[in-house]
């Protein structure tokens, strides 16, 4: 082959390696030219549609980390309900036992308080009666009883057979109290 070349005429060793100068200078000004309508009109397209995938996948991550910024708030605001309605009925039984308590401690101090009143009441009574009928048997007789143990026993005779009648509706009704789990008569629909 090589001694083809140098038969074509023209010199040297190289020629047929290396193109003509008129060739190297038309491919570099086709090539600046490609280069430039590339440079000038495919590459902003091109980095424009990379541009728009990369925001289009950004905008999805975006939405994704939202969503899931979304489902953690709702799943926070959901344990914070739960809590707050678990501690409102906590507050709300031991706010029901205290009242219970409380209750059952003024009911009791209420009880202690008509035994002691009613206890009162009749000794006053039994002390009232007993002068009344001391004073009523003086007349009857017509005179002063001067013994005293003979008119202690004559009163305490009279309110004996007193306590043992038979009540009287009305008048002689026990006392009783509701329990604190009975409505009054004012809380009954």
């Amino acid at each position: 082959m090589i001694p083809l070349a140098a038969e074509g005429g023209q010199g040297g060793g190289t020629a047929f390696i290396l193109p003509p100068l008129y060739e190297i200078f038309w491919a570099a000004v086709v090539l600046l030219l490609i280069l430039l309508v590339v440079g000038r009109f495919a590459l902003p397209r091109l980095y424009a549609v990379l541009d728009e995938r990369k925001a289009k996948q950004d905008q999805a991550d975006a939405e994704k980390r939202a969503a899931r910024l979304v489902d953690e708030a709702r799943r926070e605001a959901a344990r914070i309900r739960d809590n707050a309605q678990s501690e409102a009925k906590e507050i709300v039984s031991q706010a029901r036992a205290d009242a219970q308590t409380e209750a059952a401690g003024i009911l009791e101090g209420a009880q202690r308080q008509i035994l002691a009143d009613k206890q009162a009441a009749q000794i006053s009574l039994r002390t009232d009666v007993g002068m009344l009928a001391s004073t009523l048997a003086e007349r009857i007789v017509g005179e002063q009883l001067k013994d005293t143990a003979l008119s202690e026993r004559v009163i305490d005779r009279f309110l004996d057979e007193l306590e043992a009648m038979p009540p009287v509706e009305g008048v002689d009704a026990p006392v009783t109290t509701g329990s604190a789990s009975e409505p009054t008569p004012e809380e009954k629909p």
